[in-house]
């Protein structure tokens, strides 16, 4: 990662602050603690900051400021002591592999060389990271999983996934928001909703979060999806 992002021009009132173009974990938490600190303390002309992988987006109303100016300010914040981070909020969440739910969890199995159980028992072993939110609304990328999750996405796409089916490619895990075709293989389901329109807060995760998969039966998670509570039996705990 280099010492100072670029910071890119993107469309009309946009810059782009690129950490990385290779993912790592330093870029990664840099850009949601740049995020997180343009969210607390709005740069003049700031209308909306969105965190990626190794990228922070930033749009400015050009009623209000010069790209110059937003560049320039971005610059004296980069200069700055870096931002802390806001303290995780942690997530337990109950799924169901294999079967209907995972179609593809004995191939992932194969692939990584473990067998279905063992690496059931590794992702629900795993805390993983919530890196960053995309491609539907709330959806979140987790990871990062060890070396012998590195695999590609599948060559020909599933016609379409269920809302809460846990998917894997490249050493990540997306748990998906909404039903959608994806080239990422399926390990499972559970009945959390990541984006809940008619919520106060219908982002049920946000970048830094914590998640852990508890296992439970296919039945258990239709029971829990019935109820239509987006939380789908998921507890969360909040930092002290």
């Amino acid at each position: 990662m280099p010492d100072t992002p670029e910071i890119l021009p993107l469309g009309l009132d946009g810059v782009l602050v690129r950490f990385t173009t290779q993912f790592s974990d330093d870029a990664n938490l840099a850009a949601q603690a740049l995020a997180a600190a343009l969210e607390a303390d709005p740069l003049p002309g700031q209308c909306e900051v969105a965190p990626g992988l190794g990228s922070v987006l930033l749009r400015f109303l050009r009623s209000e400021t010069a790209r110059a100016d937003l560049v320039s300010a971005l610059q004296e914040r980069l200069a700055a002591p870096a931002p802390r981070l806001p303290a995780p909020r942690h997530f337990l969440v109950p799924a169901c592999f294999g079967g209907t739910a995972g179609p593809q969890l004995i191939e992932v199995a194969q692939r990584a060389g473990r067998s279905e159980t063992d690496i059931i028992s590794e992702l629900c072993n795993m805390e993983l990271r919530v890196l960053a939110l995309g491609f539907a609304p709330g959806q979140p990328y987790l990871g990062m999983l060890p070396a012998h999750w590195d695999m590609p996405r599948m060559p020909d796409l599933s016609p379409q996934v269920a809302p809460g089916t846990i998917t894997t490619a490249i050493r990540q895990i997306v748990l998906f928001a909404k039903t959608s075709p994806t080239g990422w293989r399926a390990l499972g389901r559970c009945a959390l909703r990541p984006f809940a329109p008619g919520a106060e807060d219908p982002f049920l995760l946000r970048p830094g979060d914590r998640l852990r998969f508890t296992e439970a039966t296919e039945a258990e998670i239709s029971a829990l999806e019935a109820t239509g509570d987006p939380m789908g039996g998921a507890i969360r705990s909040f930092p002290k």
